[in-house]
């Protein structure tokens, strides 16, 4: 619908005597409040998740990317950058980590990534993010009604034409969100209560992993327990018709496997019949063969091909998988998650290397050739020694001189500049782009990124404000630095809403409004910015 047949709506509705209500200004304030409900958002979204997804399987050069935000305004600014500097958000996500608010956002206080911060506070920052992105419209909009009345006053048809055209075409802020719903935060019915509420809130798509919840663990840590199939198998289909009951229909589940950095579980999987899943998981179980007259007082046994097996407990009452299994479960995991429901695979790995990644997703592919993966280009690995690394070691089997390269030290600043650190950051720069060729990398995302950044400007702005530099510190570092790379939000009484709330007083009160942004609103020295 276009600028003036949104008018022409608006005007259908009014009553005779509704004095003082314009047509015009009710259209403007429902196009900067598109989306009424989070269903109407996770609706829109997951069609975008879609398109995109079928984009990537005719081209892998079109994969998506997004950065973890741990708060709407981060969230906000993000997308406001994106749109400045590329001009559209297309393929531009965001990502909902469940250890950013765990760390950030918990009412205990910081807490570690284990399932223990408030299960509500992750849908409420769902809710929180489309606020701020919601209000980014709402004031680019108003800027650009803003710019239209200008145009009119000055009878500038034409001018006024382009800018009708522009907001015809408006591309909005909103974005898919990935929302992370850890292992479900109880058992399957409570997966579903939960995923009930990410979806009200605007999700699209949920990411769930194959851990116990009660013994949730950072993908990243030690000490992770996964459960049975059939238990996360109960957990996507809980989401499944949490998305259907609500009318979200393509709405869409990342199955995350911690299994090839996981060694433990919690139970033995229920058995029907030789080789079903079940007895395919428990065939990973580190098992002593046992005779039955030495069985000892409180053993736990299996049976299989008519031998008696004794799985290795520990006194966590926890069993352990064989070593060297990981990468055998985690295939098992994605090929049982993808034919049970899931859309998108999630495998985290122990560092970022294109060629491990590519070996698993290829003998998934075996069984299901359009299986895709969202990827964690996390920031708990050491990418600049990672990478050193492969480069060193690409380089000693393909029998070139390193002898000038010491490689436990790789990461020092003297191999900066050298030609192992300049081949080594090409392939950091590169590796989205060739994961998603040869790894079947659909998305790409950093978990924690804000969280770093925010710490890393705090550092440098406190370093300087509360040293010698003073006041200089924020000025040069800061707001300088704003003006000049035309930062939104060194307007920040504009960012925050106040020519929006200009406009609604003028709406409702005519020429009596009294306005913020009059002549003496200090604002105004940012005019050029």
């Amino acid at each position: 619908m276009t600028y003036q047949q949104t008018i022409a709506e608006a005007g259908q509705t009014f009553e005779s005597h509704w004095n003082g209500i314009e047509p015009e200004n009710v259209a403007r304030m429902r196009l900067q409040n598109r989306f009424r409900t989070g269903l109407d958002i996770a609706r829109y979204t997951a069609k975008i998740m879609r398109e995109d997804m079928a984009a990537y399987d005719a081209d892998p050069a079109n994969y998506t990317q997004s950065l973890g935000c741990w708060h709407g305004f981060i969230g906000q600014q993000k997308l406001i950058s994106i749109k400045k500097h590329f001009g559209t958000t297309k393929r531009r996500y965001l990502y909902l980590s469940g250890w950013m608010v765990a760390a950030l956002r918990s009412d205990f206080g910081p807490l570690p990534d284990q399932s223990m911060h408030e299960k509500t506070s992750v849908p409420a920052l769902v809710e929180e993010l489309y606020t701020f992105l919601k209000q980014a419209d709402a004031r680019e909009l108003g800027g650009m009604f803003r710019d239209l009345d200008k145009a009119r006053e000055g009878g500038d048809a034409v001018e006024a034409k382009r800018i009708e055209h522009a907001i015809d075409n408006y591309e909005t802020h909103v974005v898919p969100i990935i929302a992370d719903i850890d292992a479900g935060f109880g058992n399957a019915e409570a997966t579903y209560l939960l995923a009930k509420k990410f979806i009200e809130a605007g999700a699209c798509c949920l990411q769930i992993e194959n851990q116990v919840s009660d013994e949730k663990q950072c993908g990243h840590q030690d000490g992770k327990v996964t459960v049975p199939h059939e238990d996360f198998v109960a957990k996507i289909r809980a989401i499944r018709y949490a998305f259907m009951e609500l009318g979200v229909d393509d709405g869409l589940i990342v199955a995350r496997t911690d299994s090839l950095g996981a060694g433990l579980t919690k139970q033995i999987a229920f058995v029907r019949e030789a080789g079903d899943i079940g007895d395919q998981y428990n065939s990973f179980l580190d098992c002593d063969e046992v005779d039955a007259a030495t069985l000892g007082h409180g053993d736990v046994l299996i049976s299989r091909d008519g031998k008696l097996l004794r799985p290795k407990r520990l006194p966590s009452n926890l069993y352990q998988f064989r070593s060297g299994t990981g990468e055998d479960r985690c295939v098992l995991d994605c090929i049982n998650a993808l034919n049970s429901g899931a859309d998108l695979l999630w495998i985290e790995t122990e560092k970022p290397h294109v060629a491990q990644i590519g070996g698993m997703v290829s003998r998934i592919r075996e069984v299901i050739p359009n299986a895709k993966l969202v990827y964690n280009n996390s920031p708990s690995f050491n990418w600049t020694l990672n990478f050193r690394q492969q480069v060193f070691d690409k380089w000693a089997a393909e029998g070139k001189d390193v002898s000038a390269y010491d490689r436990a030290r790789l990461m020092s600043i003297d191999y900066d500049g050298t030609d192992l650190g300049n081949e080594a950051d090409e392939r950091i720069r590169t590796f989205q782009a060739d994961a998603a060729r040869e790894a079947g990398i659909f998305h790409h995302l950093i978990t924690l990124p804000t969280y770093h950044t925010a710490a890393l400007s705090t550092d440098n702005l406190a370093k300087r404000y509360f040293g010698e530099e003073g006041m200089l510190g924020y000025v040069k570092q800061v707001q300088r630095e704003e003006i000049r790379q035309g930062i939104a939000c060194v307007k920040h009484q504009n960012m925050a809403g106040s020519d929006i709330g200009d406009d609604h007083k003028e709406y409702f009160a005519g020429e009596a409004a009294l306005k913020a942004g009059g002549a003496h609103n200090t604002m105004n020295q940012f005019a050029a910015a």
